[in-house]
C-alpha cells in the first residue's frame, strides 16, 4: 500500500469520526431541548392546575362575568392540547409556535380575569383568591425562567445545526431548526414601571 492510499484512508477515517461526533452532538443538543421543554411543561401544568381553583373561587362573586370565566376555561383547554402536542415533539417548530400562541391566549384571558377581580373588592379580599393569585404570580415567574432555559437550548441546537461544517450532517440527517418559545403577549406588552418623585 502506497503513502497516498494510507493518507486517503486516514482522511476518510477522520471524516467518518468527525461525522459521528457531529451527529452525536446534534442529537445531544436536540435532547437538551426535550429536557428544557420538560421543565417548562411542569410550570405550564402547574399554571393549568391552578386555573380551575381560581375560576371556582371567582364564580362565587362573578355571576354576571360568566363569559370571562368561560373564556379562561376554553383557553386553558386549548393550551393543554397544544402542550400535549409539543410534549411529544419539543424540537418541532410548528408545535412550539402553536404552544406559544395558545399560552399567549391563556395569559391574555387570565389577565382579563385578574382585571375583573380587581373590580370586586370582596373577591380581591377573599383569602383563597389572594393565595391563588400569589401562587399564579410565582408560577408565571417560574415559567419565565424555564422559557429562558428552553430558548437557550434551542439557540445552542440551532447554532450547531446551522454552522458549517456541521450543517452538512444536519442537512443529511434531517435535523430541522427548532423554534423558540416566545414570551406570551401579556408579558411582552408589559410596560416598564416608571418612578416619579
Amino acid at each position: 500500500m502506497g503513502m497516498w492510499q494510507i493518507a486517503g484512508w486516514a482522511a476518510a477515517a477522520l471524516f467518518v469520526v468527525w461525522a459521528i461526533v457531529a451527529y452525536n452532538g446534534l442529537v445531544r443538543r436536540r435532547n437538551e431541548i426535550g429536557n428544557a421543554f420538560a421543565q417548562i411543561d411542569v410550570q405550564f401544568k402547574r399554571r393549568h392546575d391552578l386555573i380551575p381553583n381560581l375560576v371556582e373561587t371567582a364564580k362565587r362573586y362573578l355571576q354576571h362575568e360568566q363569559g370571562t370565566l368561560e373564556a379562561v376555561a376554553a383557553a386553558r383547554a386549548g393550551a393543554g392540547r397544544a402542550a400535549d402536542a409539543a410534549r411529544s415533539r419539543p424540537a418541532d417548530a410548528a408545535a412550539i409556535t402553536a404552544l406559544g400562541g395558545a399560552e399567549g391566549m391563556l395569559a391574555g384571558v387570565l389577565g382579563r380575569l385578574m382585571a375583573v377581580v380587581e373590580a370586586y373588592p370582596e373577591l380581591k379580599a377573599d383569602t383563597t383568591m389572594r393565595e391563588l393569585s400569589e401562587e399564579l404570580a410565582h408560577t408565571e415567574n417560574r415559567i419565565a425562567f424555564a422559557r429562558q432555559a428552553f430558548n437557550d437550548a434551542v439557540l445552542d441546537y440551532n447554532n450547531a445545526a446551522q454552522q458549517a461544517p456541521t450543517n452538512l450532517v444536519a442537512g443529511t440527517f434531517g435535523f430541522k431548526p427548532a423554534a423558540m418559545l416566545e414570551a406570551t403577549r401579556n408579558e411582552a406588552e408589559r410596560e416598564a414601571v416608571s418612578v416619579r418623585f
